[in-house]
């Protein structure tokens, strides 16, 4: 199946010469199931990413809960969507809206609301909590897994992985790991190719006060690395993964394009309200109105969507107006 790019041939790489403001969005925003109901080879003993050896005997009643929406995604697209009882708000695609959202404000997570849910095994990390909240799960006799919080290009089929082995499918795992592969390879050939990249600044902004440049391992600089292009924050010298930026280090990190979370952008007014913080006019995206948006749920999130995530972000930063 070409989920991609037209099955005749690679697509030609998109232009770099683009202008004004794209919103970044999914075809298809949710996953699409490797397999359908597929049976768990259970009981399954796995490491926990915080090195407890976890054993799991039932998947039939599971609660995914991370900051990105990633393990929802992945046991979604595992063909586990079924047996989905809770899931976090960054999942916040069209085939979950009705499972029990467990972290209603946004990073926390309530024990007694997860407990009502009876689930039979919980997927989780650190970037997500309070950890106490993680603890009396587990406290309660339920299985608790936790995986690697960080969200890489690289680690992405590893993620698939460890998610497919903790739920008793790593055949599917294999198989879902493989096409992601294949859709992220896809993708990054759409990038333009040349000596110049077009310099992309991750903006990071709820509100007017709070205004946070991406930098490096914040898993934005992956995405603009295979979107072909140079992280405008890295290019800055920044060290951190997100760091308050002021009008001066915006002006001077002269970004062409801006990519921002759609709710960062509809936090301040969208682009005319973008134009009247302090610094932006003065970059080439401001003069150009390059600014790209997509979902906050999904642009960070690095699961078995991330080829289509890039395949979006590409025609949105490059992709010639029709």
């Amino acid at each position: 199946m070409c989920l991609l790019v037209a099955c005749a041939g690679p697509e030609p790489a998109l232009s770099s010469e683009t202008v004004g403001p794209r919103t970044a969005v999914l075809t298809d925003p949710d996953p699409e199931p490797i397999t359908s109901s597929p049976a768990a080879q259970l009981p399954v003993t796995v490491r926990s990413f915080d090195g407890t050896d976890v054993t799991v005997t039932d998947t039939s009643r599971i609660v995914a809960a991370d900051q990105y929406g990633t393990l929802t995604t992945t046991v979604y697209a595992l063909g586990l969507g079924d047996n989905l009882v809770g899931r976090d708000s960054a999942a916040e695609f069209p085939a979950v809206a009705d499972v029990v959202d467990v972290t209603p404000g946004g990073h926390s997570m309530s024990a007694e609301g997860i407990l009502a849910l009876d689930p039979t095994v919980v997927l989780t990390d650190t970037s997500i909590g309070p950890r106490a909240v993680q603890e009396q799960l587990r406290a309660a006799g339920i299985p608790v897994v936790y995986f690697d919080p960080s969200r890489t290009l690289d680690g992405v089929s590893a993620q698939i992985q460890a998610v497919a082995d903790a739920l008793g499918v790593s055949a599917e795992g294999e198989s879902l790991a493989a096409r992601t592969a294949e859709e992220i390879a896809r993708a990054r050939e759409l990038a333009p190719r040349g000596e110049n990249p077009v310099k992309i600044a991750f903006l990071y902004m709820r509100g007017p006060a709070i205004k946070m440049l991406a930098g490096p391992g914040s898993g934005a600089d992956e995405l603009v690395e295979a979107l072909g292009a140079e992280d405008a924050g890295t290019a800055a010298g920044l060290t951190a993964q997100f760091v308050p930026v002021t009008s001066e280090a915006l002006i001077a990190a002269g970004p062409d394009v801006i990519l921002m979370m759609t709710g960062g952008l509809d936090s301040i007014g969208g682009v005319e309200g973008l134009e009247q913080i302090p610094g932006i006019a003065q970059t080439p995206a401001g003069r150009s109105q390059r600014i790209v948006d997509m979902a906050d749920g999904v642009i960070l999130s690095f699961g078995p969507n991330t080829g289509k995530v890039l395949d979006a972000l590409a025609r949105a930063v490059y992709e010639p107006a029709t």
